[in-house]
C-alpha cells in the first residue's frame, strides 16, 4: 500500500517512478519531466531509463559485484541486503514506470465534495460499505467526463459492454457520463460482485477484472485469500492493474480519509441542488435552451450523458430523458420551459440514424478515418466486439455529428473554386463522393437540403452520382 500512497501523494503527473513490477518496495529512480516535454519525448526518456536499469540488473544478475558503476550500486541498494543474483536477473524483466498522480488526486479530493453525499446515499441504500465511496479516486479522480484509451468512460469508468447491463449506452445517450445514474449502476455491480465472490477484497478486485475473472483466480489458486492471489496468480487478464487494484483502493482510502495530512487544508466542492424534469416528447436541444432562457452550453454541461448528435441538432433530446440544471442557474423551471416549447418542436419520433454501408475491402479503421472518428467509438455504437469482424453490405451506425461525417482523409477537402468571371474567386468547400454514398446522406451530413445540393451541382438526376465525383457544398452565387 505504501507504494500507491506515494504515487497518490508524492509525485505529480509530470513525474513518475522507475520501479520493480513485482516488489513495489523497490523503486530505482524518480523521473521528472521538464515543462513542455511532449508525450512522445517523455516516452522516449522513460524507455531509455528502463533500458539502463534492465542492463544494470542483467550485469548484477550475472554475478557482478566488483567495480560497480554508480547506477549499478544504486540498483543493488534498492534491493534488500543479500538479494541473490537469480532474483536480480529476473528483475531485469520487471522494470516498470508508474506515473505520479498527486495533482490528480488532489483535484479529485476537491471534486469529490460535489458527488460524495449522493454516492454515500446510494451505497447506504444498497447496504454497501461506505468505504467504497473512494473507488472513483482510483478510476477517474472523480472526473465525470473521464474517458480512457480502452473506451472506459465516466466517473466510475464503465466499459461499454458492462455498462449496457445497468444503464443506457447508445449513439445518443451514454449514461456512463452521468455521475448520478452511473453511481447507481456501480453500486449494483459491486453488490453483484460481492454476492458472486463472497468477500470485499475479491469484489473490489472484480471491479477491475470482472467477477468471472476473479472466480477463475480463486478456483485456480484454491483459495479466496486476496494476498495469495495477488502474490501467486498469473492467469489470463490478471496483469499489473488487476494485481494492484485492491491495494491501490486501500491507499486511496488512506489518503482520502486523511487528506489534510497529505495535502494540507482543502475546500471540497459543494453539492449542487438541481431542478429536474423528464421529457415527454423528443425535443431539439436548441428549442429547450431557448425556452429555458439559458445558453445551450449550460444545458450541455449539466447533462453530459447526451452525446454530440444532440447538441449539433442531428438528434433530438430523447423522450423519457431526465434533464438537470442547477436551481440557482436557471431563470425558469425546466417543467415551465418544456411546456413553453412550441407544439411544432415536439416530436413523437427520433430523427433517423446516419448509416454507412460497408463496401467490399473496407476496414473499420478506414471507415473511422473517413468520418473523423475512432474505431472504439464505432465499435461502441454498433455493439462490435471484434474490429475485424465486419462484412460488406453491413450497415454501421455513425456518431452522427456533422464534424465527424464531414471530415477524414478520403472525405472532405477544402479546395479553391472559382465562378466564371469572379476575378479573385471565392472559396467553397467540396466533398469527394465515396463508394456507398447517396445524395440524401451527404445532404444530412452537411446540414443542407437534398434539393439545394442537387441545384448547386446541376444534378438533374440527383441519384446518378458516382465515387470520385466532386460536389459543391454551397452556392457560388
Amino acid at each position: 500500500m505504501q507504494f500507491w500512497t506515494r504515487v497518490y501523494t508524492e509525485v505529480s503527473t509530470g513525474q513518475g517512478y522507475i520501479h520493480d513490477a513485482v516488489n513495489l518496495a523497490v523503486v530505482y529512480q524518480t523521473l521528472s519531466f521538464p515543462p513542455g516535454l511532449s508525450p512522445a519525448q517523455q516516452n522516449r526518456e522513460i524507455e531509455e531509463s528502463k533500458k539502463q536499469y534492465q542492463a544494470a540488473l542483467s550485469r548484477l544478475g550475472a554475478g557482478k559485484r566488483e567495480g560497480l558503476s554508480a547506477l549499478e550500486a544504486s540498483v543493488l541498494r534498492a534491493w534488500p541486503p543479500g538479494t541473490n543474483s537469480r532474483t536480480l536477473q529476473q528483475a531485469a524483466n520487471n522494470v516498470r514506470f508508474q506515473r505520479g498522480q498527486a495533482d490528480r488526486f488532489r483535484d479529485g479530493l476537491v471534486r469529490s465534495g460535489q458527488w460524495k453525499p449522493h454516492i454515500r446515499s446510494i451505497l447506504a441504500r444498497h447496504d454497501l460499505p461506505l468505504e467504497l465511496d473512494v473507488l472513483p479516486h482510483v478510476e477517474s479522480s472523480f472526473n465525470p467526463g473521464a474517458y480512457s484509451k480502452v473506451a472506459a468512460a465516466g466517473m466510475w469508468q464503465f466499459m461499454p459492454a458492462t455498462a449496457q447491463r445497468y444503464m443506457l449506452v447508445n449513439s445518443i445517450v451514454d449514461q456512463r457520463m452521468d455521475p448520478y445514474v452511473s453511481t447507481e449502476a456501480a453500486a449494483r455491480l459491486l453488490q453483484q460482485n460481492y454476492q458472486a465472490t463472497g468477500s470485499w477484497p475479491l469484489a473490489i478486485t472484480a471491479y477491475n477484472i470482472g467477477a468471472g475473472g476473479m472466480l477463475r483466480a480463486t478456483r485456480a489458486m484454491a483459495t479466496t485469500d486476496i494476498e495469495a492471489i495477488i502474490r501467486d496468480y498469473r492467469g489470463p487478464g490478471f496483469g499489473f492493474a488487476s494485481r494492484n487494484f485492491y491495494t491501490s483502493f486501500l491507499a486511496a482510502l488512506e489518503v482520502d480519509r486523511n487528506a489534510s495530512r497529505y495535502f494540507g487544508k482543502l475546500q471540497p466542492a459543494a453539492p449542487l441542488t438541481y431542478d429536474t424534469v423528464v421529457t415527454s416528447h423528443y425535443v431539439p436541444a436548441t428549442e429547450l435552451a431557448r425556452a429555458a432562457r439559458v445558453d445551450i452550453e449550460l444545458l450541455r454541461r449539466y447533462n453530459p450523458s447526451l452525446l454530440e448528435p444532440v447538441w449539433t441538432g442531428e438528434k433530438h433530446i430523447p423522450r423519457g430523458f431526465q434533464l438537470r440544471i442547477p436551481r440557482d442557474l436557471r431563470p425558469v423551471s425546466l417543467s415551465t420551459a418544456l411546456a413553453a416549447i412550441p407544439a411544432g418542436a415536439r416530436f413523437n419520433q427520433q430523427q433517423p440514424d446516419v448509416l454507412h454501408r460497408i463496401a467490399s475491402g473496407e476496414s473499420l479503421s478506414t471507415i473511422a478515418r473517413r468520418y473523423n472518428t475512432s474505431i472504439a467509438t464505432l465499435m461502441s455504437l454498433n455493439g462490435l466486439r471484434d474490429a475485424h469482424r465486419i462484412r460488406a453490405g453491413q450497415n454501421l451506425r455513425l456518431p452522427g455529428t456533422r464534424a465527424a461525417a464531414s471530415a477524414g482523409a478520403a472525405g472532405v477537402a477544402s479546395l479553391a473554386a472559382r465562378s466564371p468571371g469572379s476575378g479573385a474567386g471565392r472559396s467553397a468547400q467540396v466533398y469527394v463522393i465515396q463508394k456507398g454514398d447517396s445524395l440524401w446522406q451527404i445532404a444530412r451530413r452537411f446540414n443542407v437540403s437534398h434539393q439545394e445540393l442537387a441545384s448547386w451541382n446541376d444534378l438533374t438526376h440527383s441519384h446518378r452520382i458516382k465515387p470520385g465525383q466532386v460536389l459543391r457544398l454551397a452556392s457560388l452565387d
